[in-house]
């Protein structure tokens, strides 16, 4: 069967490595240099210092004084067949869906995305690539009488455009409740002549795929929306392959991995509710923080804000700062030329629909803790342990720079050990990478570290 068209720009563009609208050199000095000038100032505060935000009468939720944005507010959270089975903390509510917006366009006949250097304050680096746009609703309505949000005008009204992904997805269930954004590529003619600002730059896929390997440069968002490209990345003779209403052609047909997820959905749910702040049990709200007291997870913190180049030039916030690097593998397996990841059915408390389809192995090193119940999951020995000649990608990646606060996690893409095959848990499946893009296109399937994974598939060479 014949690559689509679509796949087959996809894969001319990923095929330019470097690209003369805007050379690799000249991008990396210049994120270099906006890195070394520090274009946003983020300094630690008490709480009593933020300004537009308070501490909620009554539920001790942590709220801004417009009541749009987010919130920090508890959760209680029941997992019957966990190895803690109950638990409470705190999390992020941000009710209103935010877009995650690249504009692509032909430049001398090569598809060209057009990216964001954008400082966040919680990235450690300051500078990251990001989307075209990346805002919330309260962001481009302007609720902060800020300036406006540039290039917003192509996804609000993308109807009659050339859509190529538009995807409303999750993010983190451990520390969003229920959060979604709108992951979408608009195409837009090249006589349409879209100029790009001095923090915007012209890309091709190929070179996104060479700043995907290094570390905390390509920002989470961006990552998210690259994956949702159809195509698969990695040229094998998939297409050759007998394919389902997907076009997979894998070990398990896509009606039966969705079978099977809703059963695992059945088997693991619990319960998840909101609940004041204040009901927290073992968390302590401090002067500068709300911490667990065991000193892991996370904390809730708050800073200050400074920054150039922005819609609002200062302001506070609070953050959530996750404590150590978290670990996101995928095991990766090539059956008659086609590729395979073995993905785990996942639950998190914030998460819409009970369990998405995760990582192989996702898990925060730190937070092990045998005596509590807290292991290392299975399979995160085939991950971590592999010899350096099965590892395919090996980098440390930042989550979203807007609400957490230095969020890594170690990403790795792992080839199973053709001598010790791995067979499928009751909780994982082996599936093609065309299965997770083609579930994409919908809501609840794969959650964000997944995406993150297949974005680094899809920048693998054969």
């Amino acid at each position: 069967m014949a690559v689509s068209a679509p796949a087959r720009r996809l894969l001319r563009s990923a095929e330019v490595t470097d690209s003369g609208v805007t050379p690799l050199d000249d991008l990396r000095a210049r994120i270099t240099g906006d890195r070394a000038v520090q274009r946003m100032s983020v300094t630690r505060i008490p709480f009593a210092e933020m300004r537009g935000w308070r501490f909620e009468s009554g539920t001790h939720n942590l709220v801004h004084d417009s009541g749009r944005f987010y919130s920090v507010e508890g959760l209680r959270a029941e997992a019957p067949q966990g190895a803690v089975r109950a638990w409470t903390q705190p999390i992020l509510r941000q009710p209103e869906t935010a877009i995650l917006g690249i504009l692509a366009t032909e430049i001398h006949g090569v598809l060209h995305f057009l990216m964001q250097a954008k400082a966040e304050p919680g990235n450690r680096g300051g500078v990251q690539l990001s989307p075209t746009v990346q805002a919330t609703r309260s962001n481009y309505t302007r609720v902060h009488k800020g300036r406006a949000v540039p290039y917003v005008e192509y996804f609000r009204g993308a109807a009659g455009r050339q859509v190529l992904v538009d995807a409303r997805l999750s993010e983190q269930g451990n520390w969003f409740h229920q959060k979604r954004n709108r992951n979408i590529v608009v195409e837009v003619p090249s006589s349409a002549g879209v100029e790009s600002r001095p923090d915007h730059h012209w890309l091709t896929l190929g070179q996104l795929h060479v700043l995907l390997a290094e570390e905390e440069l390509i920002n989470m968002d961006a990552r998210s929306v690259l994956a949702c490209l159809p195509w698969t990345g990695l040229r094998s003779g998939e297409e050759r392959r007998p394919r389902d209403s997907y076009g997979t052609g894998g070990a398990h047909g896509t009606d039966s991995l969705l079978r099977w997820l809703n059963r695992m959905r059945a088997q693991l749910e619990g319960s998840a509710r909101l609940v004041p702040l204040r009901e927290l049990e073992r968390w302590e709200r401090y002067d500068d923080r709300i911490s667990h007291e065991s000193g892991r997870f996370f904390d809730i913190v708050a800073v200050e804000v400074e920054a150039r180049g922005r819609e609002t030039a200062r302001w506070s916030q609070p953050l959530l700062a996750p404590r150590g690097t978290g670990v996101a593998g995928f095991l990766l397996r090539h059956v008659d030329g086609v590729p395979h990841v073995l993905v785990q059915a996942r639950t998190e408390p914030g998460y819409v629909d009970v369990a998405e389809l995760g990582p192989t192995v996702q898990f925060n090193p730190g937070n092990v803790q045998p005596a509590a119940g807290l292991t290392a999951p299975p399979l995160a020995a085939e991950i971590l342990g592999a010899p350096a000649g099965r590892v395919r990608f090996d980098t440390v990646l930042a989550e979203e720079g807007g609400r957490f606060q230095h969020a890594l996690n170690r990403y790795l893409i792992v080839e199973e050990d053709p001598a010790r095959p791995v067979d499928e848990l009751p909780t994982h499946r082996w599936v093609t990478v065309r299965q997770l893009v083609g579930l994409m296109r919908h809501s609840g399937y794969v959650n964000v570290e997944a995406r993150t994974l297949v974005a680094a598939l899809k920048s693998l060479k054969p």
